[in-house]
Formats: C-alpha cells, structure tokens, sequence
C-alpha cells in the first residue's frame, strides 16, 4: 500500500480565500451554445451517448442515463427520427443527401465523419472481387469533407470519431504509410473529436495496469487541438470481440478517468461480436447495467460541476515511492472545492489531501457515499480500493 500526499494549490478554493495565489489556469467548459440546432447549451447537460444502437431500445438507454445517441444502422430513417423523438433522444448521424432531408429534425443534433477513418479502410479487389483493407482515409480528405458537411449546415456541429492509434502506439491497424503525425490534421476537420480505446476488452498489455491508454489518448487529443475542440471519448463495457471483459469497476474508473483527461462526452460501445453477436449487450448484463446506470445518474447530478472550468495545474499528486496511481481533477464552483480522483491501478491506495488555505476542520464530504469527515488543519485522509472513484467537496 502507497501513501501519495495530493497537494492541491490555493486556487481550488474560493474566489475570496486564494487571491494571493490564485496560479493555477482555469480550462473553459465547452460551449455548445455556438450551434442553434445542436446539443444543449444548458450548463445542467452533460453528454453521455451510446454507439449504433437501435431506437427500439432507446427508452431502455435513456432509463440508464444515456441522453444521447451516436449514430444509426442504415439512417437515419423516418421511422428511426419517430422512435427516438418519442422518447426525447437527440442523436448524432452522418451526413448524407438522405439524411439532409431531415434537416429541420430538431432531434438530429450534429453531423459525423465516418468511423475511424485513422484506421486502414476495406477495399475490394476489381480484379478477383476480394476483400481486403488498403491505407487509411488521408487525413486532408477528412478536413475537405468538413468543410462541405459545414457548407451544408453550419447550425449543427460536426463529429469525428477516431481509432485506437490515438492512444496505442503499438496499433497495427492504421494501414501502411499512417504515422502519429497525422492527428494534428485529422483533428482540423472537426468541432467535436472523439476517439476509441478499450484497454481490457483488446488485451492491451501490461492487462492488469492498463487503463491509462484511456488518459493517454485524451491528453493528446487535447494537445493536438490546442483546446480548440471540444474532446469525447468511447469506453468499453461488453467483452465486444475479446477474450476478457471489463469489470463493472474497471468501466467506471475508465468513465470517471475519462472525465478528469478532459473528455466532455461518453460514448459506450454497447456491442459484443464473439462469443455471439449482441448489439445491447450492455442492456443484457444487469451487474453492468447496473453499475453505469449509478454513474451515469452521478454524472448527470454533477453536469453544473463537470461543466464548470477545469483549474489547469491546481493539484500535484506526490507519491512517497513507486509510480502515482491516483489523477485527480479539480473544480471550482460556487462556494466549494470539487476533487475528483480515480485510483487507476489493481492495488490499494492511502492518500493524504492537502488544501493550500483550507481552514481548519472544514467539512470534507464523500459525494459517491454518505461519508463526512473533518479536515484536520490543511489535510484530510482517505482510502481507495482497486479502481475505486472519489469525488469529494470541501467547504
């Protein structure tokens, strides 16, 4: 067991208790209000989708916190736009001259790229007819093509949604002549970009320590846009084609990780391919359901906050010996300090917080339990499990 000592600068607290160190720079929540027929500008609206689902099972989403779709099979379709209109889900497409037809829809919200097109692309021999996959869509095609869905609409934003490569190195999958700098174009053709990496569920080694391909992906989104985009993320919560499965912890330690890497918006890839294809297979596991049903109600309760500036730089995370295994996220919003953390390893984890000008036996309450505790001077205690999420606000 660790002890990691969180100290985090003055610029967490108060407006009125930090002026004199107020060093750390706040990040800006995303702005959606730049689109008229796009997502909710409402600071109490916080994206959390699911990918090619059918809208027969909306209802049942919608029931576990998803408010939002991302794509459709073959869409969209009326009937498709009917379904989820009646139960108050917005959805995401690609935009084609079948799907323009719907462009006074107040349910489509935005405009998709096709998926992954980082990733080598099936091809078809004219010769023998067989299949098989060439180099990746380059990447000044993709900012062409946003260019034209822009033309179109400019009233919707435009998605794009990338491949693993973003976060692993060792990826094969990109095709031949693909290299790392292609993101910093690719991202150009988008307002929203996304990506995908599933850490157990693709046996990505080290399989037991592996969840930072989620982290690692999204700080290098956020470098490549130079914070211009906003930036979403995919997370497992089926075994989709591989031979392990994420655990219900597992997932939310990813989803919350996410979160505190910068992603504005959850994507969870619902399908499983092997053993049997199922595409909700999320909807028939009730352990699964069960727990991101919970986080997606805590992440919904918490929109304002997530929503709120991000204070770049106001906490450090100082282990006594080994590698750090907690990250942490701080916000400040109305009279409180919101910290985030996530123990990203399979060990157990003691951390000391430490607030610069807490007062002394300020009020330090557990958000994910109903747990309190008393600071003592400028610092508090507090445990983590394997994988375990805290969210605490201190006043």
């Amino acid at each position: 067991m660790r002890l990691l000592s969180v100290l985090l600068a003055a610029a967490v607290l108060p407006a009125a208790m930090c002026a004199a160190q107020d060093r750390a720079k706040p990040i800006p929540a995303p702005a959606y209000s730049q689109w008229k027929r796009g997502l909710p500008a409402d600071p109490g609206y916080f994206p959390i989708a699911v990918w090619l689902q059918s809208p027969a099972k909306a209802a049942a989403y919608k029931a576990a916190g998803v408010n939002l779709y991302v794509a459709l099979w073959q869409g969209p379709t009326a009937g498709q736009l009917a379904q989820l209109k009646a139960v108050g889900m917005p959805v995401i497409v690609g935009q084609t001259a079948k799907s323009l037809a719907f462009i006074d829809e107040p349910t489509l919200v935005g405009w998709m790229h096709g998926d992954e097109p980082d990733n080598a692309q099936e091809v078809t021999d004219p010769v023998t007819g067989k299949k098989g996959y060439g180099p990746c869509i380059p990447p000044p095609k993709i900012v062409e093509d946003y260019k034209r869905i822009k033309a179109a609409d400019p009233s919707r934003p435009v998605m794009l949604n990338l491949g693993q490569g973003v976060a692993n190195d060792g990826w094969v999958g990109r095709g031949s002549g693909a290299k790392l700098d292609d993101y910093r174009t690719y991202v150009q053709g988008s307002d929203i970009t996304s990506f995908d990496v599933y850490p157990v569920a693709d046996n990505l080694k080290p399989t037991n320590d592996n969840l930072w391909y989620v982290s690692k992906g999204l700080d290098r989104l956020a470098q490549w846009t130079g914070g211009s985009k906003i930036v979403w993320n995919c997370i497992e919560c089926t075994r989709i084609g591989g031979s392990t499965k994420a655990t219900p912890n597992q997932v939310r330690a990813e989803t919350w990780l996410a979160l505190i890497h910068g992603s504005r918006g959850i994507i969870y890839f619902c399908h499983q391919f092997k053993p049997k294809f199922d595409e909700h297979a999320l909807l028939d596991d009730p352990n699964m359901l069960r727990s991101v049903t919970a986080t997606n109600k805590q992440i919904q309760e918490m929109a304002p906050v997530l929503n709120s500036p991000t204070w770049l730089g106001s906490a450090i995370v100082a282990p006594s010996g080994g590698e750090p295994t907690i990250d942490v996220m701080v916000k400040r919003y109305k009279s409180a300090a919101y910290v985030f953390a996530v123990n990203t390893h399979p060990t157990p984890v003691k951390a000391s917080i430490t607030l610069g000008g807490l007062r002394d036996k300020a009020t330090v309450e557990f958000m994910d339990e109903d747990k309190k505790l008393t600071a003592s001077g400028d610092r508090f205690e507090a445990e983590f499990q394997p994988y375990e999420v805290h969210i605490f606000r201190v006043r």
